[in-house]
This record gives structure tokens, sequence and C-alpha cells, in this order.
């Protein structure tokens, strides 16, 4: 193979690379691959209904192939990508829509194109812009991409919307603008070329000519004594690049399946022995207009070498990026699989280590539950009611049974403290549950924001389980410690607290008269004062608490959260087997599928890369 054949078949793989995986990915992937189409140089097949088009198209492929019919036929794009395979290779067409089925039979190909248009557009007249991707491997073409596109025409029939004619003139003008894209101008030859819808529109898209081959069909069926020299030797209208007359099957050819390589020899024949076109034979027909198209397909293509390569550098880099991000794909091995488990399980932890720290954010929702949410709580304990004159003479009261305290009720104010540090109960246990919630969504944060995990959700959901049941216990260790230190306050009253009540009391009575302390004990103002003794020694173990309560909470929760989330689930993977290894690392089946989308195209674009850079080196 020369390297213009070489290259030009590298670009049609791209370009199919690009056809088949170009429906896969996000916005940036799609929009990477339709840069790439684009700067990748095609020929695009123009002219008006029943101009020749099909016929031009087949007799390059040389195969009868296409739907044939009145009025409008080619309703859909059709890509055709020719790719010339070696001498003795079988020769066969594969479809887009149909991966993998090898067609021999073009009877089926034509078919399966009329089926496929009518899945799109039903069976109407009406077109769509979807395209229709078809390949062709076969010894007798040269490599090119063809791009058939809907006939112009004028005028909507019966069937198509009234905007039909702007409908299909916007469909190829999407093709035809394109600066990389070569126009074959199909005109057929019994009309005056001033008519010519195609050349008409190349005019307008490509005013220098530059991209734009005329192809006169039907030179065969003009007038007698007529020709078209003035066309095809550039003086009626003048093109950069020669025009192409080309001679066709006739309907009655078709209709008896002659073979194209007979029609060929045919047409090579008219040509040969025309006395119009004699002088021109070795110029025309559709051989030669391959030939021609394939020439300057490699032209183009040199010059865009290195725009070419730039844009495949980038896309490489950005497939590694993303292969990156999804990740290799794992070992079968099972100490291997052990240890990308052990390794995912890290960088979560890591993760979470650092929501805790301050890394990230989150872990200032634990200190506001010890400066906001406990002291609040304590503010908020009933000790208002619980130390109201009328419960606090009850409690005394109760306490002292049939036969009055002495001197100091100390039963009473054993048991109206007591009665109080019970209520700390709530907010201890409040501040154990509130720092579990933050640690839950702590850890729910972390496996999101663990892109590595993002592979496996199997694993993630055993990740999730397992960290909630050690969350779960050391939120139990939590509890029992809080409220440990709320009972040790209650079991063991502070000593000195009760030996300051005699000398207290005894400055509040008045000393110049005895009886009053006696007469007072009874009273009212003597049952205020226990309440605010007993008051104060609340306050002071509630500030005791507010010190204490927190301690214990990160002790038992925050720190073994740090130190031992996932020391049990690490013991537990230690004895799974192989089996249950290959199951935790079990991917989802979407970034599967993507990595070996990933995979395919990064492949691709390497070699593409490195075929251009040979090709261009034998220059």
């Amino acid at each position: 193979m020369t390297s213009m054949e070489s290259l030009i078949g590298l670009v049609n793989r791209i370009q199919q690379a690009c056809t088949v995986l170009g429906d896969y990915g996000g916005d940036a992937d799609s929009n990477a691959l339709s840069s790439l189409w684009e700067a990748l140089p095609s020929v695009a097949v123009v002219g008006g209904q029943s101009s020749g088009k099909s016929s031009v198209l087949e007799s390059i492929v040389g195969r009868d192939f296409l739907p044939r019919g009145s009025g409008i036929v080619t309703r859909r794009p059709l890509v055709l990508q020719l790719h010339k395979v070696d001498g003795k290779a079988k020769e066969y067409a594969e479809f887009l829509h149909m991966p993998g089925q090898k067609i021999t039979d073009y009877a089926f190909v034509r078919q399966e194109i009329q089926n496929e248009t009518d899945r799109v557009t039903g069976r109407t007249k009406q077109i769509s812009p979807v395209p229709i991707h078809l390949s062709i491997y076969s010894p007798h073409v040269v490599n090119l991409t063809l791009i058939d596109l809907p006939g112009l025409t004028k005028v909507a029939v019966e069937g198509q919307p009234q905007t039909i004619v702007e409908d299909i003139e916007n469909m190829v003008r999407s093709y035809v603008e394109k600066p990389n894209c070569i126009i074959l101008a199909i005109s057929p030859a019994n009309q005056d070329i001033a008519t010519s819808d195609a050349i008409k529109l190349s005019k307008e898209v490509d005013p220098s000519g530059e991209r734009t081959f005329g192809v006169l069909t039907k030179l065969d069926l003009m007038d007698k004594g007529t020709n078209a020299l003035d066309v095809l030797e550039g003086r009626s209208y003048r093109l950069q690049h020669p025009w192409v007359g080309v001679v066709n099957r006739s309907q009655a050819d078709i209709n008896k399946n002659v073979d194209m390589i007979v029609a060929r020899r045919k047409e090579s024949e008219y040509f040969e022995t025309s006395p119009d076109y004699g002088h021109l034979a070795n110029k025309m027909g559709s051989v030669y207009l391959a030939k021609l198209l394939s020439q300057n397909l490699e032209s183009v293509i040199r010059a865009r070498i290195p725009s070419i390569t730039s844009l495949i550098n980038k896309t490489i880099e950005e497939l590694e990026s993303e292969m990156n991000q999804i990740g290799r794909p794992i070992a079968v091995d099972a100490g291997a699989q052990l240890y990308t488990i052990l390794e995912l399980c890290r960088a979560f932890d890591k993760i979470f280590k650092e929501h805790l720290d301050g890394g990230r954010a989150g872990g200032d929702k634990i200190y506001n539950v010890f400066d906001n949410q406990l002291p609040a709580a304590l503010r908020k304990l009933p000790f208002d009611r619980h130390l109201s004159l009328q419960n606090v003479k009850k409690v005394v009261s109760e306490a002292d049974g049939y036969q009055p305290h002495l001197i100091a009720p100390e039963l009473g104010y054993r048991r109206l403290i007591e009665g109080a540090l019970s209520y700390f109960r709530g907010p201890a246990e409040a501040s154990v549950d509130a720092v579990h919630f933050v640690l839950k969504e702590l850890v729910r944060k972390a496996i999101a924001e663990t892109k590595e995990l993002r592979r496996f959700p199997t694993l993630q959901a055993e990740l999730a389980a397992a960290t909630s049941e050690a969350l779960e216990r050391f939120r139990e260790e939590s509890k029992k410690t809080a409220i440990r230190l709320v009972d040790m306050e209650a079991s063991y009253l502070t000593v000195e607290f009760f030996r300051r009540l005699p000398q207290e009391m005894e400055k509040a009575g008045n000393p110049a008269n005895p009886a009053t302390p006696n007469e007072d004990r009874y009273g009212e103002g003597h049952y205020r004062r226990i309440g605010s003794n007993v008051s104060s020694y609340i306050g002071m173990v509630s500030d005791t608490l507010r010190n204490t309560i927190p301690k214990a909470v990160v002790f038992c929760q925050v720190r073994e959260a740090k130190l031992s989330l996932l020391n049990h689930f690490y013991t537990l993977i230690g004895k799974k087997e192989a089996k249950q290894l290959s199951q935790l690392l079990d991917e989802d089946p979407a970034l599967m599928e993507r990595r070996q989308q990933c995979a395919k195209r990064l492949e691709l674009y390497k070699a593409a890369r490195d075929e251009i850079d040979s090709v261009s080196w034998a220059r």
C-alpha cells in the first residue's frame, strides 16, 4: 500500500472510530470527537434530485447497493466509508447499527438502507439529518469517505412538509460549509449548467472553487448533435479542478442487473470511441473520478497533518487523564485484589480524617455541638420548676418523714440534687447522638469524594455498612461514658458544699434574736435558701459537665473514628476468599463500558499518531 493509500486509509479509520464512539460519553467527549471529525477531510456528494448521484456513487464503489426510485429517494445522509483491502481479502459491507455483521449480499445492503431510513422517517417522504453509516471493504475501491446527501429540490410534493426545500438545503449546507469538506457537485449534462442546483450551492459556500469537483452525468442522454465540451473544458463554468464526465448505467442496464465491472468497461469504451470526448478519455469516467478524489484528498490531508496531529495529541492527553480517573482494570489475583481493597479503604480513610481535622468541611459541626448545642440544652433544663418553693418544700418534707430535721435537711438536699442531676442525662445523650450523626454524614461525604471508590458500588455499600456498624459501637460506648459522668456527680456530692451550709445559715440568721432561725426554719425563707443552695451546686456541676461531656464524646467517638473506624472491616476483609474479594470489586457495568470505550479510543488515537508520523516521515 502506498503512503497515499495508507494516509487516506488512516483518516478513514479515525473517522469511523469517531462515528462508532461519538455517541458515548459526556459533552466534552462528544465535542472532542466532533472536532476531530471536522478536522478530517471527507467528500460530500451534492446534486439535485435525479441528477445521477446514486449512479456515480455506485460506479465509484463498483457495486449496485443504493435504493432507487422516483422523487426523493435519499432521505437521510449516508456516510459511506470505503476501505481498500488486500486483493485476496473477501469483500463485505458493514452497517454501524449492525456491528460485527459482515454483509456480502448487496441487495440486502440496499434494502437495509431503505429499512433504516424508514425507521427514522417512517414510510413518508420526509427527511432526517440523522446519518446512516456504511463501511465497504473491497480490493476494488480506493480509500475514501463519501457522504451521500438528499437531492436538492425546488418544490414540495405530496406528503412532504412545505419547508422541505429549505430543510434539505440547510442539511446539505451543514456538511459542505465545513472548510475540510470536498464538494462533489453532480450535474446532469442534458440540463443547462446555469440551472444546476449543485453548482449554485457550491459557489455560495466555496466561491473560489478550491474545494469543488464538478461531475457531469448523463452525457449519453444528450440530444444528438450536442455535447458538453464547453463545460468539461471549463469554458462554460470554470472550476479550479477539472470537470469529469461519467456515463452511468442506463435504466435498462439496471433492470438487467448489468455487472458494475461491465458497466465500467462500457463507460471507458464510450469515451474512447466518442468523436466528441475521445481526446479527454483518459480524464473521464468513474474510475478516474475516484482516483482524482483520492489524490486530492491526500493533498488536503497532508496540508492538515500538523493540525490533525495536534488535535490527536490533545485528545490522547484527555483520554489518559480520563483513564486515570476511571482507574485501570483490576487484577484477578486474590492478593492483588486484597491490596487494591486496602488501598481504596486507605484513600477513603484519608479523606474522612481530612473532614475531621479541618482539611475539608464538616469537622467544625462537631465543635458546634459542644460550643452551642450542649450549652443551649443545659440552659433549657427545667431547674426553675424543680427548685420551685413548692417542690423544694415537698421534697424536703417527704425526706424528713414523721420527724422533722434538726439542723440541716441533708436528706432533702440529696434528693433535690439527685433529682436535678438526672436532668443532665438528656443533654449528655443528645450530644452523643448529634456527634454520631455528624460522623455518619462525614463518612457519606468521604465515600462520595473518594474517586477511586466510584468504580465499585458493592465495595461502597460494604464500606458504608461497616463504618455505620463501627460508629454505632462508638456511640454506645460514648453514651455509657457520658451517662457515667452524670451518675458520678450524683453518686458523690462535693463535701465542701455541705460543710459550708451551717455557716451560711448562721450568717443568714439574726444573732440578737436566737429564736429567729428556729422560727424561720420551716418558713418560706428557709426553703428558698435550700433551693438557692441546691441551684448553686447544680450550676457548679453544670459547668463541670459542660467541659467533661465533650471530652468523653471526643475520646469515645471522634478519636475512635480516627484511629479504628475500619479495624473490624480490615479483619473481615482478611478472612474473605478470592471469590468474595472479586464480588467486592464488581464494578458498575456502565463504568466498565466507559473504560473499554476509553481504552479503544486511546489505542486508536495512539496508533493514528504513530501512523501519521510514519507517513509524514516517508514523504
